[in-house]
């Protein structure tokens, strides 16, 4: 990884407790679409974290989920508040888009595991991807959402695009799809072998997930997740 420094440019809390940060490196950056870098709080301790923006972004977008005054993520949250430069090392992580591939594709994600399946998003958008693409974004309620107008704008872009926001508790209020992520999707799927799959979330998620989609078909070797080297 190359350790970078760079400007805090925003920080802007989504919902109660997910807050978007904005940084612009001071130098150029490569990576490739569902990589993460390092929050580095210090030299013992670097903390991980999904790249939400594309590869041809100036700024790096994160997305961070903080629920407690002094969490391992809220700690990220102050350190930012505090400093107008940061420290970050990037990139990390093997479960990157793999372009060369023009398979069907499932972007999954969890709470805001949504980071990485957002900047595998973006990225296909702006290579004008012509393969159906679709989206499951699990959340917990309404409340907990964002940013479902910009994201149904991103795949709306594509060609054979298609968007699921998926709560497991519902109001009055919600119009779309209720339960586990996974439920809809296997609804709406019937057969799994002949996709690419890329997951973000928990990794007790993760991992149930990877052994859900296999009995329905999925190939190993075309699912893609960061967890997958920790579980």
């Amino acid at each position: 990884m190359n350790t970078i420094s760079c400007q805090v440019h925003t920080i802007t809390p989504l919902t109660d407790t997910v807050f978007q940060v904005l940084l612009k490196p001071e130098q150029s950056v490569e990576f490739a679409a569902g990589q993460y870098l390092n929050f580095v709080m210090s030299d013992d301790d670097k903390r991980p974290f999904s790249i939400a923006s594309s590869p041809n972004c100036e700024l790096i977008e994160l997305q961070i989920g903080a629920f407690a005054a002094d969490s391992w993520a809220m700690q990220v949250i102050d350190h930012i508040k505090a400093n107008d430069t940061v420290t970050i090392e990037m990139p990390g992580g093997n479960a990157q888009l793999r372009v060369a591939s023009s398979r069907p594709i499932i972007l999954l994600a969890g709470g805001t595991g949504f980071s990485y399946i957002k900047s595998i998003l973006t990225d296909l958008v702006n290579r004008n991807a012509k393969q159906p693409v679709f989206v499951y974004w699990g959340l917990r309620e309404p409340s907990a959402c964002y940013h479902l107008e910009q994201t149904q704008a991103l795949v709306d872009k594509l060609s054979q695009g298609k968007f699921i926001p998926v709560v497991e508790t519902a109001d009055d209020t919600w119009q779309g799809r209720v339960g586990r992520v996974h439920e809809p999707l296997l609804h709406d799927l019937m057969g799994l072998e002949s996709y690419d799959i890329y997951m973000a979330g928990r990794f007790d998620m993760v991992g149930f997930l990877r052994n859900e989609f296999i009995e329905k078909g999925a190939l190993t070797e075309h699912m893609y997740a960061d967890a997958f080297a920790f579980i």
